[in-house]
């Protein structure tokens, strides 16, 4: 990338640019929860009226009364609007009951849920009683999550990762690489903005929570009874707790840029007078400075104080992002977050430290050679710790290697590799100016002393530094005495030139800077990697609202190596009469999920001739296969309702043709065994 002639200017359309670009790309959220099957199934028709309607999914799932809706064809709801808990070990199932005697036609389901890492997702589907009808059901044609709320809080999240960056990158380059960055108005003003960023962010994206995951209208974000249910969830609360530690960040820069800054400053200058804009002096004084014992003391126990309790809201603020995104759900939570955390700490130390040396490099005094080569070192680490923890979350999200090209997130993080892979490059473009900027410094100009410090030899360049195109005595000579000699001074003139020595001493710094080869070069790959870290940090916020490329694939198998009836719960009416009064009755059974294994329930209904559902004495079911010589295998039924019972865990071992037993006994006398088929998997 060729950047002759950019300039810092130059540089913020550029970012503004990209960001549109990216901003206007925002597409709905793509959710780590997915619809695996359903009861009945979509498009299927079925002889009688069901009993519910069960949805399963393939990662936990919350969901309320309104979540799951049935209407009929004139698209009036007819479920029961009670949301019923089917979950069972490792199955997430939520269903609705419906009433008896439903009439035939098409009716549709439309569901809607929040994901475990806390995306939206939402769909629709119908199912035919007796034979399909025409429809009047109508259903949002936006998926929940989408529109302008949906772009507005994709923006919001982005604008998030951000602020997070800017702000714990910066306040970590000024504690481990540059203390001197504490008097640096340019890297005082991101860190800032940093925080402000975050906190804005963090704010609009709480307040759009309803929204995003209701009925998708901006008006709804001012809907403070949906704002109470939201900071009861898990993302609510997550979102709540990054406002609080926020509160104390707010203290810990405050330190950082007071009384951190102060003990850093040339004893008598202005602690914030070193962004190269006026003074001449504090570099010289600066120099032949020297700290005291108490002072230095008190400068190490601050820095210690500022290193500990930073990396506590560092890790805190990266926490909050853990526990309500994809690492707090899947495989391995308990690992996945911790490393979560140590991969965004990560990214902020690399980008948001590249930030903070970038806005030292263009818009303050020169940067010591010594606070580069510390960079260099943490970025370098952080790379390490990168590929470490993101290797593991690849492997946790991914899952196979067919998966990188085949689905959405494994392209996504291809892009993101990519990108990390030109950083790295450029990054090592930047370590060789570096060690040029090295060589080049003990060759240059010495001034009087020989103990100057790392920022007089990092201000020394080669030849450059003896410019003389500018007076010589233009920062030594006071404002008001070359306003003239011959009576008071004009105050409104004497401000004028003021401000033009200022411009002079200014643009001379400039030049001088400016012309020295070895730190141009420095500043133009560091420009580089920070428009990198742009578009990187772009697609990571694209990964963490995109389906895992684990779960994609999971949910594709289903649909394609499975018959249309696996996975489905088996469902079968059974009449019965055991010949006595009041012997004549229908039983509905329900096998969810009806495969081989443990993780079984079966859901019995008793109903009398007339559809009611109605108590008997005895009720027992046990499964045989005698291909196999298993069984019977009794189940153990509890009474759960009036004509209910139900059973979980129901192991049936292997896949076959298993015979299902089942014994009504409706008075101390008449009783009757029927017997059906039922397919395993």
């Amino acid at each position: 990338m060729v950047l002759t002639g950019f300039r810092p200017r130059r540089l913020l359309v550029v970012v503004a640019v990209l960001f549109g670009v990216l901003a206007a790309g925002v597409a709905p959220a793509a959710a780590h929860a997915a619809l695996t099957g359903s009861d009945p199934a979509q498009g299927s028709v079925v002889a009688h009226a069901p009993e519910q309607v069960a949805l399963t999914f393939s990662e936990g799932v919350a969901m309320g009364n309104d979540s799951l809706r049935v209407l009929d064809p004139q698209g009036k709801r007819v479920d029961r609007g009670k949301l019923r808990n089917l979950c069972s070990g490792s199955v997430v199932k939520y269903g609705a009951g419906l009433p008896p005697g439903l009439p035939n036609g098409t009716y549709t389901v439309a569901w809607q849920a929040i994901s475990a890492d806390s995306h939206p997702v939402s769909g629709a589907f119908t199912f035919s009683i007796g034979a399909p009808s025409k429809t009047a059901a109508a259903v949002p044609q936006q998926q929940v999550g989408g529109g302008l709320v949906g772009a507005l809080y994709e923006i919001a999240r982005y604008l998030a990762y951000a602020g997070f960056v800017l702000l714990v990158g910066g306040a970590a380059f000024v504690v481990a690489c540059r203390p001197a960055a504490a008097r640096v108005r340019s890297v005082q003003r991101l860190v800032v903005r940093g925080w402000a960023l975050l906190t804005g962010a963090t704010l609009a994206m709480l307040l759009l929570r309803t929204p995003y995951t209701g009925s998708g209208k901006l008006a709804d974000v001012f809907d403070f009874g949906g704002l109470q249910q939201v900071v009861m969830s898990k993302p609510g609360a997550a979102l709540l707790s990054r406002l609080l530690l926020l509160a104390a960040a707010a203290l810990f820069v405050a330190v950082l840029f007071g009384a951190y800054a102060r003990l850093h400053a040339p004893d008598g200058t202005d602690a914030n007078d070193t962004d190269g804009s006026d003074g001449t002096g504090e570099a010289e004084d600066a120099e032949d400075a020297e700290d005291t014992e108490d002072a230095a003391k008190r400068r190490k126990d601050l820095t210690f104080g500022l290193a500990a309790g930073g990396t506590v809201l560092a890790a805190g603020l990266a926490t909050t992002w853990a526990i309500a995104e994809h690492a707090s759900t899947g495989l391995q939570p308990a690992v996945a977050m911790p490393v979560d955390v140590l991969h965004l700490l990560a990214v902020a130390a690399w980008l948001g430290g590249l930030a903070a040396l970038l806005v030292s490099l263009y818009w303050g005094p020169p940067v010591e050679r010594t606070a580069v080569r510390r960079f260099s070192r943490v970025a370098f680490g952080s790379v390490l710790v990168l590929v470490a923890t993101g290797t593991y979350q690849s492997w946790r999200q991914v899952g196979s290697w067919h998966a990188l090209t085949d689905t959405s997130y494994g392209q996504l993080l291809l892009v993101k590799v990519g990108l990390v892979a030109v950083m790295v490059a450029v990054a090592g473009l930047s370590r060789r100016w570096t060690g040029r900027l090295t060589a080049a410094t003990p060759g240059t100009n010495r001034t009087n002393h020989t103990n100057r410090t790392d920022r007089t030899e990092s201000t020394a360049a080669p030849a450059v530094a003896q410019d003389t195109s500018a007076p010589s005595d233009t920062e030594d000579t006071p404002a008001a005495d070359t306003a003239g000699s011959g009576g008071p001074a004009d105050p409104a003139r004497v401000a004028q030139l003021a401000r033009q020595q200022a411009a002079l001493v200014t643009a001379r710094k400039k030049r001088i800077r400016d012309a020295d080869p070895v730190r141009r070069g420095l500043r133009r790959s560091v420009l580089t990697e920070a428009a990198v870290a742009v578009l990187l940090l772009a697609v990571t916020t694209a990964l963490t609202t995109t389906e895992p490329a684990r779960t994609a694939e999971a949910v594709k198998a289903a649909s394609a190596d499975r018959s249309p009836d696996a996975n489905q719960p088996r469902v079968l009416n059974v009449p019965f009469d055991t010949g006595g009064a009041d012997g004549k009755g229908t039983a509905r059974l329900d096998l969810d999920p009806g495969r081989s294994g443990g993780g079984n329930e079966l859901r019995l209904r008793i109903a009398d001739p007339s559809g009611k559902a109605r108590d008997v004495p005895q009720v027992e079911v046990s499964f045989t296969l005698g291909a196999k010589k298993l069984g019977p295998l009794p189940v153990a039924l509890r009474h759960s309702g009036t004509g209910h019972w139900t059973a979980s865990g129901v192991q049936l071992p292997v896949p076959g043709r298993w015979q299902l037993s089942l014994l009504v006994r409706t008075s101390d006398f008449d009783q009757v065994t029927e017997t059906r088929n039922v397919t395993i998997d």
